[in-house]
């Protein structure tokens, strides 16, 4: 139900930039008047994947087999490393050039490259030795967003409350289950029987970031296929997902494969049937406690499955209607979560769906807004196939 958009930092446009020996193909596209290195982590996290090293097919490589003077993280996977850098980035509210030499990712020349080297070895020294090697403790568990940790609780500066408002109580009387509010979601789209007469829907609309518009067509097609193409001045930007991985790739260039743990999350928003097939997706689902999102009370539900970790579905009390899904990546310093905001849902040959939607991440966030749907349309498989040469 989510879009994933790719598009180019003004600087980088039609060049190959390096992070060690690790090449990173940077598609043409149009040129936002986005600046600092941290904008480039946008632009690679916006694309639904970090670049590929390699093909899924092969096998897969270290980081430190990848890139270039790897001291702290030499184990871990090679396309978890910008991930992982994105969530030091967000968690500490700085750029790329914090730390590093831009163009020279590889040289140590500044002590703030070497301190982060010794925090990460002491928050998993503390993860260790206090909490059984989980990650309970991140980067961000003590910056907040800044470079430099507070030290002490700030004062109260005006009248208002010190602190938040409480969680919405729990209702009184029978609280709903989570099969009532599942099949509340169902009801509200439409009913099992309207949604499974639909089996592929054909979008178009444009995506607003950054105050620029481009035109956009989504196609779906059953049970989870999905592509998405952004028609931009320069050509076209495609993020798909072919039933069972993801790709994307501008025109022009070779289409590069997503990683698993971005396929993954591509797979997801892939699912045609997700209201009635919930309960499938994720093996377990269990209610979290009421929330409330832009004055809209909702029941919430925690899903998780094998080798995934956990999404928060939020529903409108009211209407039954998903409002917002919350899902996370895993890296090996924490989570970065992702948030998908549901709106304008309009009613198409009987089966409601969202006009509208926001995706946000800790450091950038776009809107896709539909103005023509179109149902049951026959969609040629190959759409959603990764071509074997350039993207055309």
């Amino acid at each position: 139900m989510s879009l994933e958009l790719s598009f180019t930092h003004r600087s980088l446009s039609k060049s190959n930039n390096y992070l060690g020996r690790a090449k990173i193909n940077i598609p043409a596209g149009p040129r936002y008047t986005i600046h600092g290195m941290r904008r480039l982590f946008i632009a690679l996290t916006l694309t639904a994947a970090p670049f590929a090293l390699s093909a899924q097919t092969a096998e897969p490589k270290t980081a430190e087999q990848a890139f270039h003077n790897i001291v702290q993280l030499k184990d871990i996977p090679a396309d978890q490393l910008i991930p992982t850098m994105q969530f030091i980035s967000s968690s500490l509210g700085v750029e790329c050039s914090f730390c590093h030499v831009e163009g020279k990712m590889e040289l140590d020349e500044k002590p703030t490259k070497r301190s982060a080297r010794e925090m990460m070895a002491m928050m998993m020294a503390i993860n260790k030795n206090n909490f059984g090697d989980r990650r309970e403790v991140t980067c961000y568990s003590c910056h907040h967003g800044s470079a430099h940790p507070a030290s002490y609780p700030p004062v109260q500066e005006s009248d208002a409350p010190a602190h938040a408002a409480p969680a919405i109580a729990e209702p009184a009387g029978a609280v709903p289950t989570v099969d009532q509010i599942t099949e509340k979601y169902v009801a509200a789209l439409g009913g099992a029987e309207a949604i499974h007469k639909i089996t592929s829907r054909v979008l178009e609309g444009k995506i607003l970031v950054g105050g620029n518009e481009t035109p956009i067509e989504v196609l779906t097609k059953a049970p989870n296929k999905r592509v998405s193409i952004s028609h931009m001045s320069s050509g076209e930007s495609f993020t798909a997902f072919d039933g069972t991985a993801g790709w994307m790739g501008s025109t022009g260039r070779p289409a590069r494969e997503m990683s698993a743990a971005e396929s993954g999350a591509s797979g997801l928003d892939a699912e045609f049937y997700l209201a009635p097939r919930l309960k499938e997706i994720f093996t377990q689902l269990r209610r979290g406690r009421p929330e409330e999102i832009g004055g809209v009370e909702c029941e919430t539900l925690i899903g998780t499955g094998p080798g995934r970790p956990p999404v928060r579905l939020y529903f409108d009390q009211k209407s039954g209607l998903l409002v917002r899904m919350v899902r996370f990546a895993e890296t090996p310093l924490g989570r970065n979560p992702t948030q998908i905001d549901y709106a304008d849902y309009r009613e198409v040959d009987g089966v409601k769906t969202p006009f509208r939607w926001t995706l946000a991440r800790p450091n950038g966030r776009f809107t896709i807004q539909i103005a023509d749907e179109k149902t049951n349309v026959p969609i040629d498989d190959a759409k959603f196939a990764k071509p074997t040469g350039v993207v055309k």
